[in-house]
């Protein structure tokens, strides 16, 4: 077959909808996307059905490299800042001593245990030293893996900073290997140049983009997408050339973007969103497209050796040898410890051996791509029912079938709540005008059966119906207390309210001195010939 444009567009799409597909099942299954795309991309290669030939480490170091870097912006420009205000400190320790402890844990036992010269075995360990920024972002935003506290932000700062420790660690160790007689004190001011010079580059270009998306005036919504996307690529380019780490500015311009006002903010978000899958993909495939299994069987003992390894004393050591300053719960601890996914950074790191033509380097990358498919294996699919097994896991919420048809402004304090009556609800067979919500709290749609309509105060609750509230944060307890509270348990009087009947101009008042967030309805009774709740000129 004589391998036309057509083909091939046709071959790119096949791979990308089997991922997708893959992806939809993966949640149910237990197995993390990222492990699905690179079976994908395996399978797709010179040894496998697909039969793609690709045997270019440099080609694929750079889509890794531009995934990683629009990956890392998602992740940041989706993270708000009082989330990782509480662990920031320890988040930076980790991500810098943690990577440094596992790496030194690994090489040495590369050395003892695996043969390895000394520099080669810190060279391993150096590469699959942090976690993976894509691979904790997919695992953790899952409906499953619901984790309590700050531990999901902990866990996603740490992913997605400690990547420049990693990079600096690898290049540096192979400059060691091609430089005899250097020293490997030499890394640490270039260590110290590249966070600083990426940390200030990454704040002030965040600062610009802010300030671009909200005075440029674009006459098209679509640009803004685009806008983003080139200014990105400058972010992580311009402070590269500068000096610094592009993947920590990048991961910092994306939070000064989340944590400020930003038009169309919705929609970046969500645009980052649908680019980071289509990265995570991309990648994945292609380095999926790089590994002959053929290479991998000699590799198979080492590599679980050293996952184990990883797995249960380098990684649990070194964080709680990091965190011993902060008085965090053992169980906590035991789960940070547990969460240390590695996916494609490990990979795309273990293709600058093979670039840079060091010795043994086709070893390390068959070695680093076994650990990453046994962690993905491990970790994937156990963290959250380690979280249960320790207590940390958070209940799971249903997703929300009217609320996905509103967007809330991140930048103000309001928020969307959906509930759904229960049978025993005190709020059942109670009009809206006697459910005595406070103040900040407005129901904006509710749905009886398939029928949704706007209620209004004469509307009676029912059980089964679905109520999505515009609230603020801080009040969203007491809404569902009002909503949600038993039959069966009794009311405190201040939550007690007469009915319209029993006060004057049909207003709702409580039966007592009501405190300051529980006062008059903001919904006013209706006349008498309404009986369906809703505005007739509404579409039903």
């Amino acid at each position: 077959m004589v391998l036309t444009l057509e083909i091939v567009f046709i071959g790119i799409a096949v791979l990308f909808l089997i991922s997708i597909i893959a992806n939809k099942f993966s949640e149910r299954l237990g197995v993390p996307a990222l492990l699905i795309f690179l079976v994908v991309g395996m399978l797709a290669g010179s040894e496998g059905p697909g039969g793609i030939p690709f045997d270019d480490p440099a080609i694929a170091q750079v889509i890794g490299i531009i995934a990683l870097v629009y990956i890392l912006f998602s992740g940041g420009i989706d993270t708000r800042w009082e989330e990782i205000q509480p662990v920031l400190w320890p988040g930076i320790a980790l991500s810098t001593i943690g990577v440094v402890l596992t790496a030194a844990f690994l090489g040495v036992f590369a050395v003892v245990v695996l043969g390895f010269s000394p520099l080669t075995g810190l060279l391993l360990g150096a590469v699959v030293s942090s976690t993976d920024a894509a691979a904790v972002f997919s695992v953790l935003r899952m409906a499953r893996a619901r984790l309590k506290g700050n531990l999901r932000p902990f866990l996603e700062f740490e992913s997605g900073s400690n990547d420049p420790m990693a990079v600096l660690l690898t290049t540096g160790i192979i400059g060691l290997i091609l430089t005899p007689g250097s020293s490997i004190l030499d890394l640490v001011p270039t260590f110290v140049q590249q966070m600083a010079v990426g940390g200030l580059l990454g704040y002030a270009l965040g600062q610009f983009i802010v300030y671009l998306l909200n005075r440029i005036k674009l006459e098209s919504e679509g640009l803004y997408p685009v806008l983003t996307l080139s200014m990105v690529l400058l972010t992580y380019g311009l402070t590269t050339v500068l000096g610094g780490n592009g993947f920590i500015a990048v991961y910092i311009a994306g939070l000064v973007v989340s944590n400020s006002i930003v038009v169309h903010k919705k929609s970046l978000i969500r645009f980052h969103d649908g680019i980071a899958w289509l990265m995570q993909i991309v990648m994945f495939l292609a380095l999926g497209l790089l590994v002959f299994p053929s290479e991998l069987v000699s590799a198979f003992i080492p590599g679980l050796l050293a996952a184990i390894f990883l797995i249960f004393i380098a990684r649990p050591v070194a964080v709680f040898l990091t965190l011993l300053p902060w008085k965090m719960p053992l169980n906590e601890k035991a789960l940070v410890s547990w969460v240390g996914l590695r996916g494609a950074v490990p990979i795309i790191l273990a293709t600058y051996p093979l670039v840079a033509g060091v010795s043994g380097a086709d070893a390390i990358f068959n070695i680093v791509f076994f650990i990453v498919i046994i962690s993905a294996l491990v970790h994937g699919t156990s963290i959250p029912s380690v979280a249960r097994w320790l207590g940390l896991a958070a209940p799971l919420e249903e997703p929300g079938k009217l609320s996905r048809e509103f967007d809330v402004d991140p930048d103000t304090q309001s928020e969307l709540l959906e509930v759904v009556i229960p049978r025993d609800a005190t709020a059942v067979g109670r009009q809206v005008v006697d459910l005595g919500l406070p103040r900040g709290a407005l129901i904006i749609l509710m749905q009886k059966g398939d029928d949704r309509f706007v209620p209004g105060g004469s509307t009676v609750i029912e059980a089964g119906d679905t109520l999505l509230l515009l609230t603020t944060d801080d009040l969203a307890d007491a809404v569902r207390a009002r909503l949600l509270t038993p039959k069966d348990e009794k009311e405190t009087p201040q939550s007690t309210a007469l009915t319209v009947q029993d006060c004057p101009e049909g207003m709702t008042v409580p039966a007592q001195e009501p405190p300051e967030e529980m006062t008059e309805s903001l919904y006013e009774q209706e006349s008498p010939e309404d009986t369906t709740g809703s505005d007739p000129s509404l579409p039903r």
